[in-house]
């Protein structure tokens, strides 16, 4: 489990392990005027997120106001997005208050899409680490930080640092990269060999028949399964590949297949390694 603190008191942060030069997952949050802001709607553009838990907290406060002085020197091919689980109408009440017009402030409160999605999302609070994500013109992921403790404040120089390396190489050649992100299946895809999937196969899901691969995860309770269900649905929404899960009181279990191919495919392998990638106990 990934840990961080809060005055000292541990708090566990979960969702997808996002790692440097791999592509950035999707997300979806809300603009002040209650819209649909996705990823691709800075498509082109240098990303520079920032995650933060409230802008009720003088530190969050601050690093809102901060990454809004440093965004005047930047270049215009850098879009500076703040993100958190406030309202959107609060977000635009502290944006109006403060004059915070370079950065675009966002709100993740419907689903925590964003903070599933990019490993953000404190269990405990409901709540977004606090944290700096930089992503290129393609949305590889060139830098991460997340704060250790959450009243602690980021360090800005490194991560501008970081933005301005980016800057002057703002995408990496393709075999720099790697994807690890479900493609759409067309008709006719062909199904993995057994060989193939066993190669593949992460350790602990089971091949069934040569079509299906299942593993079952155990919690303390019901509601730590349906919440680890819950993340699930998010990613898999997000990849468009939905695997069937059956939940049993603390038990959750989980089938992958392609109905398209009548057997395996590397979505379903992808999917498997994602969810096993992702926080549980």
């Amino acid at each position: 489990m990934t840990k961080i603190t809060f005055k000292g008191s541990m708090l566990t942060v979960v969702g997808r392990k996002l790692k440097v030069k791999t592509l950035a997952p999707n997300f979806k949050v809300t603009s002040q005027d209650l819209q649909e802001v996705s990823l691709i709607d800075f498509k082109d553009k240098i990303k520079v997120i920032s995650s933060f838990p409230s802008l009720d907290t003088s530190v969050c406060d601050m690093q809102v106001k901060e990454f809004n002085k440093r965004a005047l020197g930047l270049s215009n091919d850098v879009a500076i997005l703040g993100i958190s689980m406030d309202l959107p109408f609060a977000q635009k009440r502290f944006c109006d208050s403060f004059e915070v017009k370079n950065i675009k402030i966002l709100s993740d409160y419907k689903s925590a899409n964003f903070g599933i999605n990019y490993g953000l999302l404190i269990q405990e609070l409901h709540l977004l680490a606090r944290g700096v994500i930089v992503l290129d013109k393609n949305n590889v992921i060139r830098y991460i930080q997340v704060a250790p403790e959450l009243t602690h404040s980021l360090n800005f120089d490194e991560a501008i640092k970081s933005l301005q390396e980016v800057i002057k190489t703002p995408s990496l050649g393709l075999k720099e990269v790697f994807s690890f992100k479900c493609k759409p299946c067309e008709g006719g895809v062909k199904p993995l060999s057994k060989t193939e999937v066993i190669k593949l196969i992460p350790k602990g899901w089971e091949l069934i028949d040569d079509k299906k691969i299942v593993k079952e995860f155990k919690f303390k309770n019901f509601n730590e399964a349906k919440f680890f269900l819950d993340l699930i649905a998010t990613i898999a929404e997000e990849e468009g590949h939905h695997p069937n899960m059956c939940i049993m009181y603390n038990k959750l279990v989980i089938t992958l297949t392609t109905h398209a191919a009548k057997g395996l495919t590397n979505n379903d392998l992808i999917m498997a390694n994602i969810i096993e990638g992702l926080n549980h106990e």
